[in-house]
């Protein structure tokens, strides 16, 4: 799934300065389940923004995804009576928004952060970096693109000590984490042969992103 974190409400109030009729948009996709943009945060937003701005007023509806054209059809009359829309959904929702609905800006409230999976309640680790040349069948399904740091095609590197990532502690090696995938599946034969280098130019760098929600973790004890 696709992760995003709010933005500052004050950022968010920045884009919509001299706006009367605004529309809190919302997603039932991806970013309702890191409960950063779905129905309820659509409209605690909305509250809080026109708290915030003297005047003006301030709408909000959810649709099943953002992404999706189809599902846009369902809020063409919200959409055209709205000066702005504030979409709480990932990058891409906002810029199928303003494709669809290119008469009317819409502006992200979120920070698209990875496409990545629950670990726990409440936190977010990324998984994927959608690379467009996927390896996880050499790799015992785990992708070291994403998870290693260095995105190195042949590892370990020299950095990893006792099966964790030279850059912190908490980060295990992912090519650790691969040998022992592999070892358990009988495949480890699988690192023999080497990788040619990757064509980046069907992605992009980075390493391992993580983003906690402190609000959502639950104590050992609950």
């Amino acid at each position: 799934m696709i992760v995003g974190k709010l933005k500052e409400p004050a950022e968010i109030r920045a884009m919509i300065k001299g706006y009367d009729k605004v529309l809190v948009l919302g997603c039932d996709g991806c970013v309702t389940i890191c409960q950063t943009g779905g129905a309820q945060e659509a409209r605690v937003l909305a509250r809080l923004l026109a708290l915030d701005e003297s005047g003006g007023s301030f709408s909000c509806q959810t649709v099943s995804r953002q992404c999706e054209w189809e599902f846009l059809k369902e809020i063409k009359d919200q959409v055209e009576q709205s000066q702005i829309v504030v979409s709480t959904a990932c990058g891409i929702g906002v810029q199928a928004m303003n494709e669809y609905f290119p008469a009317i800006a819409t502006v992200p409230a979120l920070d698209t952060e990875f496409l990545g999976m629950p670990v726990e309640h409440g936190v977010f680790e990324e998984r994927c970096q959608a690379c467009g040349d996927c390896m996880l069948h050499l790799t015992g399904g785990i992708c070291p693109v994403a998870r290693c740091a260095k995105s190195l095609m042949n590892g370990p590197c020299g950095g990893s000590q006792d099966g964790k990532c030279e850059i912190s502690p908490n980060i295990l090696c992912a090519w650790q984490l691969i040998y022992d995938r592999l070892t358990q599946l009988g495949q480890l034969d699988r690192l023999l042969g080497i990788q040619e280098p990757k064509d980046w130019s069907l992605s992009r760098d980075g390493g391992l992103r993580r983003m906690a929600r402190e609000d959502l973790i639950l104590d050992d004890e609950e």
